[in-house]
Order: C-alpha cells, then structure tokens, then sequence
C-alpha cells in the first residue's frame, strides 16, 4: 500500500512536471528538458557501467544538454545553425580524450559514447521540432500529444495485460509484456485519439489516428529497447530519481523512440 501510494504521487508529480515544461513557454520546455536530458545520459552510462575518466563522462551529460537546449533555441529562429559549433567541438573532445585514456577497449567506448549522444539526446531534441510543424509559432499541443498517449498506452496495456494477458509479446526481452496487454494500449490511445480530434482541428482525424499508432508502436519498441539494454547489462532499473517508479530512463525509453518516428510522421505527412 506504502508502495502504491509513493508510485501514484510520484507519478502525479512527474506528469506535473512535464506538462508545465511542455506547456508554459518554449524556455521552460528547453530548461526542463535539457535536465532530463542529461539525467538519461547519466543513467544511461551508469548502466553500461562505463569506467572511462569522470571527466569525459559530465562532458558527455553537458554535451547533450547542450544539444537540446541549440535543437530548440534553432527550431524557435532564436538563432541560427552555428550554435551547433559548440556541441561539435565538445563531440571532438570526447572523442580524441580516448586516445590518451590508457586503459582497454577503447573503441567500445567510442561506440558507447557516440550511441549515448544520439538515444539519449539526439532523439529526444527532435522534440524541439515538433511543435513547429502545425504552426508557425510555438505550438505545445503535438508534444503534449506524445507523452499523453504514452501514457494513456501504459495504462491500458497494464490494466489489459493484467486481466487478460496470455500470449508473450517478447518472452526473450520483457517477460511481463502480452499482445492482449499491446492491443488494450492500443485500443485506448486511438479512442482518445478520436475524441482529442473533435476539439483540435489542427489535424484531421485520420491524421490523429495515425499519430495514436505510431507513438504507441514506437513507444512499445523503444520500452523494449531500453529493457534489453537493461538486460544486457544486468541492471533492474536504471536508477532511484523517482520513487516507485526507477529512473529517468525508466519513464522516457517510449519517448525516446517515439521522438523520432512522429518527428519524420509530421515531417513527412503533416508539415508537407
């Protein structure tokens, strides 16, 4: 009961947290963000259990802290593409420091480094992009949009698999997860995804409909990227920031993946 209690508050104030940062001014998003940011980068070496110098490591979590924060300075034409220079001269550090880290496998944590760069950072900066392609002007809805069906998926596919899971979705990577459990999530995002139609008009509603889908079928894969990365790793969660419920990376592996794949959705269906 303790548990269920220290679960739903930290979950109310997680849902607080980023909807205010989504909702209230494009900066407030920006700083948010760019604190989850480096928290998921964090987390993420912590799992992999990197053992290059302290150093390299906080200069990789300011580094992509840095990308989100240029990703949505240039996406709001606060300015322009140079402010990218900076994260580039900060990639090239990281990069050339192997070479003078005298221990094993330098080239793994080249790979580990560079992947940390795009999961953690790259992916969640397209973030930034979204809110423009519906709008000339800072739009927070398609954002919004994002993390409320992943969450309205979670809650589904829980209450779904739960009652009625069976079948295995991925029996090798997440032994809990059911297609009853994928289908309910599912059926309760494109439902919402109808009724959110009737009041926004800025998408039609088979627009919306394709929206509901793929954020919840890349949120699934990018739930099941971050468990075999987990898994791979030995690791039960990816860290204690939020009470009952893990780490960052633990709440954000959906939208890591969805990230991307409604940025090219809105890219290329959408904006053109």
């Amino acid at each position: 009961m303790k548990n269920l209690i220290q679960r739903t508050l930290t979950g109310i104030v997680y849902i607080a947290v980023i909807t205010a940062a989504i909702c209230v001014h494009p900066l407030l998003f920006a700083g948010i963000f760019s604190l989850v940011v480096g928290r998921l980068i964090h987390e993420f070496y912590t799992i992999i259990k990197y053992g290059g110098p302290a150093w390299i490591r906080y200069l990789g979590i300011a580094g992509g802290m840095y990308w989100f924060v240029a990703s949505c300075l240039y996406a709001g034409n606060y300015t322009g593409f140079d402010i990218y220079i900076p994260y580039i001269i900060i990639l090239l550090v990281l990069l050339v420091s192997e070479l003078y880290v005298p221990k094993s496998d330098p080239v793994s944590r080249w790979g580990m480094m560079i992947f940390a760069q795009c999961y953690c950072a790259g992916f969640v900066s397209l973030l930034c992009f979204i809110p423009y392609m519906i709008s000339p002007v800072y739009n927070p809805l398609p954002v919004l949009m994002i993390f409320v069906f992943i969450w309205l998926n979670d809650t589904g596919a829980y209450l779904t698999g739960t009652l009625m899971g069976k079948h295995r979705l991925f029996q090798r990577i997440s032994p809990l997860k059911s297609w009853e459990g994928f289908g309910g999530g599912l059926f309760v995002v494109v439902a919402a995804s109808l009724c959110f139609a009737c009041f926004y008009k800025e998408l039609t509603w088979y627009q919306w409909l394709i929206f509901a889908v793929i954020t919840v079928v890349s949120a699934t894969w990018g739930d099941l990227m971050e468990s075999l990365l987990k898994r791979t790793y030995g690791a039960k969660d990816s860290g204690k920031i939020l009470p009952g419920h893990g780490g960052m990376l633990d709440r954000f592996d959906s939208a890591i993946l969805a990230s991307p794949s409604v940025y090219v959705y809105f890219e290329l269906l959408i904006r053109n």
